[in-house]
């Protein structure tokens, strides 16, 4: 028996469309978009019933038939950037509680980092890692290979053996490839197989400088309990709330003396110490992202850079972006002043003039550095990597996803234990908070429309991955997310999937919430 599903009286939103519709899915795939005003079950039944019997499909169908009540139908969200800390480390994470949390934040693919224990430097590991996710009919995974082999900084040949169709991506994401010929051979590697490199832009010694820094404001944070995790409400909320304190099992149980037992001069010595680290570790992401695109330019490969958070960054990346249009359309005017020439001189042959071959920037931004600024307390405290930038760099961001120079949001969730969090292991659970953050302060507040928060989120990077998905269009994946934009929520991070909990938005208002999910027209999640 074939399996269809038919949503009706819902709102259809992708990049292209917003209005009101039903839509069909066959076996898997979108069948039929229908837009109107669909509010009765037996009309679209009769609809759904007349596409099916055009294909062939009379009376040996199982149709579904499922009530939106108006909710907003999108694509499912792709994100490009998680960490399930599976295997070796699923005390963090592993793929049941990192996928049931992907869902929940109205997921349906996720690219998980090889960051692990052993790191995944093979395609064996990551094609096992991969079969073990899909076996949970949850959210697709695909599981993404280092750049180097084990980390080391040193062998790439393990990249000969991976095939772009499972394997799309390589990173050594917590890491940059310190020697510059080792990473343009593994660039020139990644370019001959179709791969994206994946790059998280850090310049080592910089980083390394910047440690002694972050460890002594650790230290005095750990000795006044001051949790790593920021907490302040984000910009441009009226939410004025911070940090719950000693609820059982929240971000806040370590928080145990409050802020203002802390000596004055404590904190100032904390604040110095973090805005020192976070000024060496802004240069150390705008020197290696010029590098990066200068080493994918010359391999001729698609680069990805990850979790940008600086002005530097997103201006090389803008600048990159701009010569490469420039060259397409001069590419397109010498192509058409030939052809004019051939055609003068009663000549067939048109030599094209040459472009340069493979290569492309594309680039990522996550919710806690579209949301935070990291300078002030408390936030200057929330520990991640890259830090929580100046106000000029959110804004800047903002601006770079208004123009395109950004093409997607991902989260960059990090689960850590809530004690390994307290000693300072750097980043945030965010899946489940993703939709929310970014609807709340890019929607809501009328920076972008929904459309586009739709690309960002589903769109673009279905493109960039190749991926058959992130719009309501037939033939695409049903992979399919219903949200209410307008329902408002607190979040609470005792109800997350994710076993990470540190959150810096525990206890704030939110303002949009994933009510459903489909994967390939199967529901797999309803809220």
């Amino acid at each position: 028996m074939t399996n269809a599903l038919l949503i009706y009286n819902c709102r259809l939103l992708d990049e292209s469309m917003d209005c009101p519709g039903a839509l069909l899915a066959l076996e898997g795939k979108i069948r039929a978009v229908f837009q109107g005003y669909f509010t009765d079950a037996a009309t679209v039944r009769h609809m759904a019933e007349a596409v099916l019997s055009e294909d062939g499909f009379d009376g040996n169908v199982n149709l579904t038939v499922f009530d939106a009540h108006s909710l907003t139908l999108t694509p499912a969200f792709i994100d490009m950037h998680v960490h399930l800390r599976d295997p070796g480390l699923t005390q963090k994470e592993d793929l049941n509680s990192g996928l049931h949390a992907a869902i929940a934040g109205g997921y349906g693919t996720v690219v998980a980092m090889p960051n692990t224990s052993p790191v995944v430097s093979s395609a064996y590991a990551a094609l096992e890692i991969k079969r073990r996710g899909a076996a949970l009919g949850l959210a697709n995974l695909f599981q993404s290979v280092s750049i180097t082999e084990n980390f080391e900084g040193k062998s790439i040949r393990h990249l000969e053996e991976l095939n772009r169709e499972e394997i799309p991506l390589i990173t050594e994401d917590g890491h940059e490839v310190a020697s510059i010929a080792v990473m343009l051979g593994g660039m020139t590697l990644a370019a001959a197989r179709g791969l994206i490199v994946s790059c998280h832009c850090e310049d080592p010694e910089l980083a390394a400088a910047a440690r002694p820094f972050r460890m002594r404001a650790l230290e005095l944070m750990e000795k006044f309990h001051l949790p790593a995790w920021g907490g302040s409400s984000f910009a441009g909320s009226q939410d004025g709330g911070s940090v719950k304190a000693g609820a059982a099992g929240s971000a806040g149980e370590f928080c145990a003396s409050g802020i203002d037992d802390v000596p004055p001069e404590v904190m100032e010595e904390i604040d110095d110490s973090l805005t020192e680290a976070n000024a060496l570790l802004t240069a150390a992401e705008d020197i290696c992202t010029e590098r990066n695109i200068a080493l994918a330019r010359e391999a001729g490969c698609h680069v990805h850079m990850c979790h940008v958070s600086t002005m530097g960054a997103i201006d090389a990346i803008r600048r990159a972006k701009q010569r490469l249009a420039d060259e397409v359309a001069d590419f397109y005017t010498d192509m058409a002043d030939a052809a004019n020439d051939a055609r003068l001189e009663d000549r067939q042959f048109v030599p094209l003039p040459a472009i340069e071959n493979g290569f492309s920037v594309t680039c990522e931004v996550t919710p806690h550095h579209i949301a935070l600024t990291g300078t002030e307390e408390p936030n200057i405290r929330a520990l991640v990597n890259p830090p929580l930038r100046s106000e000029d760099d959110r804004l800047c961001i903002i601006d770079a996803i208004r123009d395109g120079t950004v093409d997607c949001i991902a989260t960059d969730h990090a689960p850590h234990t809530l004690e390994d969090k307290a000693k300072g292991a750097p980043g945030f659970t965010g899946i489940e908070t993703s939709y929310g953050v970014c609807n709340t302060v890019l929607v809501k507040e009328g920076q972008i429309s929904a459309r586009r928060l739709s690309a960002l989120m589903s769109a673009n990077p279905a493109r960039i991955l190749k991926l058959s998905k992130g719009l309501l269009k037939n033939g695409y994946d049903a992979d399919l997310t219903l949200v209410d934009p307008n329902e408002q929520w607190t979040v609470d991070n005792r109800l997350f999937c994710s076993k990470g909990k540190a959150t810096p938005f525990d206890g704030k208002v939110l303002t949009g919430m994933v009510k459903g999910v489909f994967i390939a027209g199967r529901n797999v999640y309803q809220k």
